[in-house]
């Protein structure tokens, strides 16, 4: 472990996950990543929804009492260390069990949380990114759209692919070429004075950030929210481009394709309500 890093298993201080673990072996588990704030995990409730609906799709124990509680365990350890922001992320998986894909019954599962310390960096908005296009899509599947389940390949390759081809962020799309995503955020396009971001229903994740645009901070500022499929060509035509996740917040888009934004008046006035809360 490093100086900025921290690591619990099960509320206990760990360098190493017990084998065999599903979640090595099967990608069987779920994750969340939560915002810190001193000893307050931002918006824990959203992050516990979204979990606890995980655990119902892969048929998990309810374990939601005892992740919450380690979660506040380490923050409060976070900010003994004079961590002021700091990242926990908390993955569950399905413990260990025979081989083979059959899950056992029942399952003991694991609870284990990372603690990063984060800079400052929610004063201000994060410098618009430049976004590429990946040639890796989102896989379609229902039954988990939504979720934060272990599987992330894609997002992995997508990530290098950026990387490498020097873009801050990709936009992903679905298997019938639609944009759904960035990899590692939700996206909102402004189009005719109302947000439109795509509908979640086959593949994605339903951030707990894109939430909040759409429930809170959206209507705050009088703008209607439509969850609508739009293409490439659509998405490079909107007035305006941002995208969400939980420890950003907000980041506006600089450029895609062949369109540039150099100005960012609906997210720098959202990241205002966002950094409000925080305060």
């Amino acid at each position: 472990m490093c100086g900025n890093t921290v690591i619990w298993l099960n509320g206990v201080a760990a360098t190493a996950l017990p084998l065999p673990d599903r979640g090595v072996e099967f990608g069987d588990g779920l994750f969340e990543t939560l915002l810190v704030n001193g000893t307050e995990p931002l918006y824990s409730e959203l992050h516990l929804a979204r979990f606890q609906a995980g655990c119902r799709a892969l048929m998990f124990p309810d374990c939601s009492v005892a992740v919450q509680q380690q979660l506040r365990q380490a923050a409060l350890a976070s900010a003994a260390r004079g961590w002021r922001w700091s990242a926990l992320r908390v993955t569950v998986t399905r413990g260990a069990g025979p081989r083979g894909y059959a899950p056992p019954e029942p399952a003991d599962p694991r609870i284990i949380i990372t603690a990063t310390r984060l800079e400052e960096t929610t004063a201000h908005m994060p410098d618009p990114a430049r976004l590429g296009l990946a040639s890796v899509r989102w896989p379609a599947q229902p039954l988990l759209a939504g979720l934060k389940h272990l599987n992330r390949l894609e997002n992995v390759l997508a990530a290098r692919e950026y990387r490498e081809a020097g873009y801050d962020e990709a936009v992903m799309l679905d298997q019938q070429g639609n944009p759904i995503s960035v990899v590692a955020a939700n996206f909102f396009a402004v189009c005719d004075g109302q947000l439109l971001t795509p509908p979640l229903h086959g593949c994605g994740i339903a951030g707990t950030r894109r939430d909040l645009v759409m429930r809170r901070w959206a209507p705050a500022l009088g703008l209607a929210v439509r969850e609508e499929f739009m293409t490439v060509d659509q998405l490079e035509s909107a007035q305006e481009v941002f995208y969400s996740n939980s420890l950003l917040g907000l980041r506006p888009v600089a450029s895609f394709g062949k369109r540039t934004w150099n100005e960012h008046p609906v997210c720098a006035a959202m990241y205002g309500l966002y950094r409000d809360e925080l305060q």
